[in-house]
C-alpha cells in the first residue's frame, strides 16, 4: 500500500466516514464535498487535539492545512447563529480570520464523528520553536521585532473577544521571506471575559502560578506570563521553568549579556501575583519595546554555524513538558555572549531561496 493510500485511510478512519460519502452536516445545504474542492496531503502534526495534514485547494492549488478534530476529544462548544453547534476552536477562528497576526479559517465541514477545519498555510514557513531550536538565542533586535508582533497580535485577539490560553514558540510561525509571524492552533483558547477561568488546556510550563496554586486565573494576567516565558525563551535560547515549584518560586536567571531594560521587561511580565504584572497596554509602551526597530532579514544560517542551546542541551519540546522533565537547568551558561553567533545584521546567514 502507497503512503498516500495509507494517509487517505487514516484520514478516512479520524473523519468516520469515507470521503466520497456526502457531506453528513455541513454548515450550508449546497457546501461542495470536501473531495471535490481540496486534495489531501501528509501528516504534518498530531496530538490530543487531533490531526493536522498539508493540502491543496484545486480551484488555485492555494496551499492550506487540513485540520481534524474528533468530538470526542471537544470539550468546549459553541452554538452558532445558524444553530449549528461547533468546537468552540471554529468560532474563536472566525473571529480572528480578519487579524493579520493570525492564521486564517477558510472553511469547515461537519463529519459524523469529526470537524474538519481548513486553514492557510502559509510558506515558506517555520515554527518558532524550531526557530530557536535552529538559531539558539536570538539578539535583542530580532526579539524586539517578533515580540511586537506577538503582543500586538495578542491585544487584538483581546479586542475582539479572544484569548488564546496556548501563547507559545511552537503555536507561532515565522514568514522566513517576510519575517512576519501567525498566531495558530486557538484549540485551546476561549472567549474573553472578565471573570475566572478554572479550565486550562494548554502547555503547563506557559501555565501561570495562580493556575499552578488554586487551579483559576484570570484570561489578560495569564496571557502576560505565558508572554514573559516566551519573551524569555527568545532571548535565553529556552524556557526559565520547568517543574511546578519553579514556575510558582519564579526565580529568573539571566545569561550573560542581556540588556537591563529587557530583563526588566521580562520580571515585569513574570511576577507572581497577578495583579503586579504590566498589561498589554503595559508591555508596548514599556521603553524596551519603544526603541527603533532596525531592519532585520530573517534567513537560514550556513551550514555548520549553528550554536547549542545556552543550557548545552537542545531547544526543549515543550509538548513532553506537560507530563515529564526535559533536563533544563536554571544555570544559564554565562560564557556565552549576547547574540550567541547572531549578528543583528544576520552576516552569517544565507537567505531563503
Amino acid at each position: 500500500m502507497n503512503l498516500h493510500r495509507k494517509i487517505t485511510n487514516h484520514f478516512q478512519e479520524i473523519c468516520g466516514m469515507n470521503l466520497k460519502n456526502k457531506l453528513a452536516s455541513g454548515k450550508v445545504q449546497d457546501q461542495e464535498p470536501f473531495e471535490k474542492v481540496y486534495s489531501l496531503g501528509n501528516l504534518i502534526g498530531s496530538g490530543g487535539f487531533g490531526h493536522v495534514y498539508s493540502g491543496t485547494r484545486l480551484l488555485d492549488n492555494l496551499p492550506v492545512a487540513i485540520k481534524i478534530v474528533a468530538k470526542e476529544k471537544v470539550n468546549d462548544w459553541h452554538t452558532l447563529a445558524n444553530h449549528q453547534r461547533v468546537p468552540i476552536e471554529i468560532s474563536l477562528l472566525q473571529r480572528v480570520a480578519s487579524l493579520p497576526g493570525c492564521v486564517c479559517i477558510l472553511d469547515y465541514y461537519e463529519r459524523p464523528e469529526s470537524f474538519i477545519i481548513i486553514m492557510e498555510r502559509p510558506q515558506p514557513v517555520k515554527d518558532l520553536f524550531d526557530f530557536i531550536t535552529e538559531h539558539g538565542p536570538l539578539p535583542e533586535e530580532l526579539c524586539r521585532n517578533f515580540f511586537r508582533q506577538i503582543v500586538e497580535t495578542t491585544r487584538q485577539c483581546h479586542k475582539v473577544g479572544v484569548v488564546h490560553r496556548d501563547l507559545k514558540d511552537e503555536n507561532i510561525l515565522v514568514d522566513l521571506k517576510t519575517g512576519k509571524l501567525k498566531l495558530i492552533d486557538f484549540g485551546s483558547g476561549a472567549f474573553l471575559t472578565e471573570g475566572v477561568y478554572k479550565d486550562f488546556d494548554g502547555t503547563r510550563v506557559y501555565s501561570p502560578p495562580e493556575w499552578i496554586r488554586y487551579h483559576r486565573y484570570h484570561g489578560e494576567p495569564a496571557s502576560v506570563w505565558s508572554l514573559g516565558i516566551l519573551l524569555y525563551d527568545m532571548a535565553c535560547g529556552d524556557i526559565p521553568f520547568e517543574k511546578d515549584e519553579d514556575i510558582c518560586r519564579c526565580e529568573l536567571y539571566f545569561r550573560h549579556g542581556l540588556s537591563e531594560p529587557l530583563k526588566h521587561l521580562i520580571k515585569s511580565m513574570l511576577c507572581v501575583k497577578p495583579k503586579q504584572r504590566l498589561d498589554i497596554e503595559g508591555i508596548l509602551a514599556h521603553p524596551w519595546m519603544q526603541e527603533p526597530l532596525k531592519t532585520v532579514t530573517v534567513c537560514h544560517r550556513k551550514s555548520g554555524s549553528v550554536d547549542s542551546s545556552p543550557t548545552g542541551s537542545p531547544h526543549s519540546s515543550h509538548e513532553d513538558l506537560h507530563t515529564q522533565d526535559s533536563g533544563f537547568t536554571k544555570d544559564i551558561d554565562n560564557s556565552k555572549d549576547s547574540d550567541s553567533g547572531i549578528d543583528v545584521d544576520f552576516n552569517d546567514y544565507e537567505c531563503e531561496s
